[in-house]
């Protein structure tokens, strides 16, 4: 499937959490005309603590490279764990767009700020010894996650999230991701976007808030989501082979003034995962 952009964030690239064997799967069947990067790429923080960098990671990174080289504007937005990128903001690096952030304009016209969204969570910007702390028991929770879907694999099940699933039981973990949300959206509509892309959360999400469209790709540990803006310019999440407890959301196209408006789609089945050969 090729698609005018693809939206992926949060990979966790030196961690055992990354699930680099399916998003190379994933990339290989989703190519792009646009592919953003959006923050925490690599772990640094991760790598600091313990240096972890099996094959599969390098053969992300060549396929990133790959696609750039075969004419995909790939552009790399930092996020905290990768921070040390932002050193390297306005360079290219084989081809690969370094940013701070950017910004992408949808076949219908309307204009998206792209950030990774550490900046809106003030556990990272004001008490950054937590967020240490916090992602030391969020790595427990995924190792507890990956021998929970050893077990599922065994028994011929598919993959399902424990801790997305955890995570969406617990009241004060809602009550951040709403925070969150209204915050980035709120300064997105400030700066005069129609809409805004980010990460960071592990959530992945499409809705309006407020008049704008509040987009969250998810991540490359947990849900295995990304966000995808087809030719037509409909905008959809796409979860990679996995269980879902809900239905994925689809953000049809605006038509452009001088057509009827289209009617809102509130929900579409998930896109069925195919493998295909190396492109």
């Amino acid at each position: 499937m090729h698609y005018r952009a693809v939206f992926i964030s949060d990979l966790h690239l030196g961690t055992p959490g990354c699930q680099a064997e399916a998003l190379i799967e994933f990339l290989k069947s989703h190519t792009s005309d646009y592919l953003y990067l959006v923050g925490d790429i690599i772990d640094g923080w991760q790598l600091r603590r313990k240096w972890y960098w099996p094959q599969a990671h390098n053969d992300v990174v060549q396929k990133l490279l790959r696609r750039a080289r075969k004419g995909c504007h790939v552009v790399y937005i930092p996020g905290n764990h990768d921070e040390f990128a932002r050193g390297f903001v306005e360079h290219h690096f084989g081809g690969i767009e370094v940013s701070q952030e950017a910004v992408h304009t949808l076949k219908d016209g309307r204009k998206l700020w792209l950030i990774h969204g550490d900046y809106f969570d003030a556990v990272v910007q004001y008490a950054k010894w937590l967020a240490y702390l916090g992602d030391n028991l969020y790595e427990l929770a995924l190792r507890l996650n990956r021998h929970f879907n050893r077990v599922r694999a065994r028994m011929g099940l598919p993959y399902w999230s424990l801790s997305a699933f955890l995570k969406s039981k617990v009241k004060k973990a809602l009550n951040f991701v709403a925070d969150f949300e209204n915050a980035v959206a709120h300064e997105a509509q400030k700066r005069g976007y129609q809409g805004v892309v980010c990460g960071h959360i592990h959530r992945a999400e499409i809705r309006m808030i407020n008049g704008i469209l509040y987009c969250n790709d998810g991540d490359w540990v947990e849900s295995r989501s990304a966000l995808v803006e087809h030719q037509d310019g409909t905008l959809e999440l796409i979860y990679w082979d996995q269980v879902l407890d809900f239905l994925p959301i689809v953000q049809p196209a605006m038509q452009v003034p001088d057509r009827a408006a289209a009617p809102v789609a509130a929900v579409a089945p998930v896109v069925a995962s195919v493998a295909s050969e190396v492109a």
